[in-house]
């Protein structure tokens, strides 16, 4: 293992590094003066005190408000760290947008500036990839072994399928299924893709297998970008150095998650389980499928081991279906509270299973497909342990739980999440001897970041933020509606009609375009079913998440409109990025409180009150205040971004807690407006 004092490998000590930084982000830096950018206080103090925590190997929490420029400020003392020190700098993100941020303008943007700066040369040459799941690429390997065996595998659509990926991998340069369209389907992509033990060094090389490629580009490379997802499911996992080594995804790497903000929840989802029904019948017929008389058991493991699939099928399907009738006919989503909540019948037929495909490996030469065979057998190993281990709710500190999804065909999935993420959290990022920078423009609620390094198992950790630099109350008008009618779940119809006329109103007050936040889909889409004619009338384009359209796809329509109105739900309120007039109002709809009954939530509610404290202060409030701030960020993307904040949730003004949204609004020079008045109180302009 390789050594650090505070000298790194340069033979500089940290303050002659830090220097090196000063001389980038300060006024007249290299930043102003090579590449003509503006110099940002925030941005100089955020990219001194980040090098400050990656030189000394000491974690950072780091809120920086929008428009401080962070990515650059964290980029730049990175990469310098990660070349003069030869250490991987893993950059986490949330979303896709910023990723590809990084990729093609921040990175690029280093690398100009590295390039023009004659003491910076050393590092222009830094090389960075994209970190992505193994399931993502195709293997050229498994492509030509379905081929091969198409014949007992496929049906004959599927093997049309597997000729077009053929025709695809010829003309590919990275082979990421993102870039196949349409789609294949996901029975064929699995038995192609790199997610297998048969994508080996042995079977495949860098030179023809997509995966291999990539994977020695990683190796090779001193920044990768990452997303939460795949970061935390790969922690999860149990992907890291060995616990003596310092690091946190590889050997003497060291970290900074962006969007920080969202680490809490992705990591609760990944370090939890998921089993869903249509994963473990997916699994069975990809051994052997009953209906075509096709699949790997064709090839191996006779007429036994078929049946033995046949009936796990039959008693899979049993199981979910009784699931579903016994405890989602009503709801979509149960909270387990009891251990032996169903019968195990599953167990024994998978146990059996897995021994059979252990015995069928032991006798098999092809070490190919040995392989294969046992990592199919690990798999099902895995669903088997994980359905047995929810149904005895085998560890304490997990919430468990039961989910619906899909109208037409209704699938069942067994989960479970920690409780509290924290101690997972401090476990695999703040105690691996490596720094690990969080930063977001939101990473503090009313009580400052306490909370979030509560959340993050980050308590102790150094905090600082810098407010954003726009100037909000020139840039920003705010409108709060006071009246709007209470929130009645058994009466939704003069609340819909509030909210849609409100709305149209206040999107035909600017001429831009305009998005508006809901927290419930049901209300969203009873909007859009009211608002569409309307809006087609007055010759706006209406956009609404759900209807067909990916969120990025979404969001490009809308930007080139120009003056469209986009309905949207959760994923809205947080890394959507639109500067200029496309984007010329947000509009929030409800206070974003979370679903108070969710299993998580509600365990995490239990908890809290066992500590003798109020949940809705300590757990629901402060979430509220975080995704309200997001949604508020969405708006003033730049200094001359301008723009109208419109809240239709009259209890910001009538709530006692409404005290704490309105606090955390950029500045406080609101209008107030009524049904009745809102023509003359409604500023649809910044200045007034």
């Amino acid at each position: 293992m390789i050594g650090f004092n505070e000298n790194g490998l340069t033979g500089l000590s940290i303050q002659e590094r830090i220097d090196s930084v000063d001389r980038i982000f300060r006024t007249d830096g290299f930043l102003q003066s090579q590449l003509s950018f503006e110099h940002r206080p925030e941005q100089y103090q955020m990219a001194i005190r980040v090098g400050q925590s990656l030189l000394s190997n000491e974690s950072l929490l780091f809120e920086a408000g929008t428009g401080v420029g962070k990515s650059l400020a964290y980029l730049l003392p990175g990469i310098m760290k990660a070349v003069d020190d030869e250490r991987k700098l893993i950059v986490s993100s949330h979303t896709i947008s910023l990723q590809e941020q990084l990729l093609h303008k921040d990175l690029e943007t280093c690398r100009k500036l590295f390039g023009q700066v004659e003491e910076l040369k050393k590092y222009r040459d830094f090389k960075a990839c994209l970190l992505i799941g193994k399931g993502n690429y195709l293997c050229t390997h498994r492509l030509s072994r379905a081929l091969r065996d198409k014949q007992s595998l496929f049906e004959d659509s599927a093997t049309k399928e597997l000729e077009r990926i053929l025709r695809w991998s010829r003309e590919t340069k990275t082979g990421i299924v993102q870039e196949l369209y349409p789609q294949p389907s996901a029975e064929v992509w699995e038995m192609v893709n790199a997610d297998s033990a048969q994508c080996n060094k042995r079977n495949c090389s860098g030179s023809s297998c997509f995966y291999q490629k990539a994977k020695e580009a990683v190796s090779q490379a001193q920044v990768l970008v990452v997303n939460h997802a795949l970061l935390f499911a790969l922690l999860g996992a149990g992907m890291r150095p060995s616990s003596e080594t310092p690091g946190i995804l590889f050997p003497n790497d060291f970290v900074v998650l962006d969007e920080a903000h969202t680490v809490p929840d992705i990591a609760t989802e990944h370090f939890g389980l998921g089993i869903s029904q249509v994963g473990l019948r997916r699994l069975m017929l990809q051994l052997f499928n009953p209906k075509t008389g096709k699949g790997l058991l064709v090839r191996y493991g006779g007429h036994r081991m078929q049946g033995e699939i046949v009936s796990i099928l039959e008693e899979s399907d049993m199981f979910f279906q009784e699931l579903r009738l016994r405890y989602l006919e009503k709801r979509s989503i149960v909270r387990m509270h009891k251990p032996e909540w169903a019968e195990d019948v599953l167990m024994l037929p998978l146990q059996r299973l897995t021994e059979m495909m252990g015995d069928l490996a032991s006798r098999i030469t092809d070490e190919t497909s040995v392989e294969e065979i046992k990592d199919y057998r690990r798999r099902i190993a895995a669903y088997k342990e994980g359905i047995t281990g929810a149904i005895q709710l085998v560890e304490d500190d997990h919430v468990y739980w039961l989910e619906s999804s899909g109208k037409k065909k209704p699938q069942v999935k067994i989960r479970s999440a920690p409780i509290d993420v924290a101690p997972y959290l401090k476990q695999h990022l703040f105690q691996r001897k490596t720094s690990c920078v969080m930063t977001s423009a939101t990473l503090r609620d009313s009580e400052g970041m306490d909370r979030f390094a509560g959340k993050t198992g980050a308590g102790g950790t150094e905090a600082e933020a810098v407010d954003s630099p726009f100037e909000y109350e020139q840039q920003m008008a705010i409108n709060i509606a006071s009246d709007c009618p209470p929130l009645n779940p058994n009466d939704k119809g003069m609340e819909i009609e509030f909210l849609w006329k409100s709305i149209l109103f206040a999107a035909s007050k600017v001429e831009g375009g305009t998005m508006a936040l809901f927290t419930s889909y049901r209300e969203m889409n009873l909007v859009a079913d009211k608002i569409s004619v309307p809006l087609q009338k007055e010759g706006r384009p209406c956009y609404v998440q759900g209807e067909g359209a990916s969120r990025s796809q979404l969001v490009e329509q809308f930007k080139k409109a120009g003056n469209a109105l986009l309905l949207g739900t959760d994923s809205f309120w947080t890394g959507v990025d639109i500067p200029g007039a496309a984007l010329s109002q947000v509009i929030i709809v409800r206070l974003p409180f979370e679903n108070p009954s969710h299993p998580v939530l509600e365990a995490r509610s239990e908890a809290c009150e066992a500590r003798g404290e109020k949940p809705f202060f300590s757990l629901t409030l402060p979430a509220a205040q975080i995704k309200f701030r997001q949604g508020i960020g969405r708006l003033i993307r730049n200094q001359t971004d301008s723009g109208v904040l419109t809240i239709l949730d009259s209890r910001i003004v009538k709530k006692s807690y409404g005290r704490a949204f309105l606090d955390m609004l950029p500045h406080q020079n609101v209008q107030l407006f009524t049904q009745l008045n809102r023509k003359e109180k409604f500023l649809s302009n910044p200045s007034k």
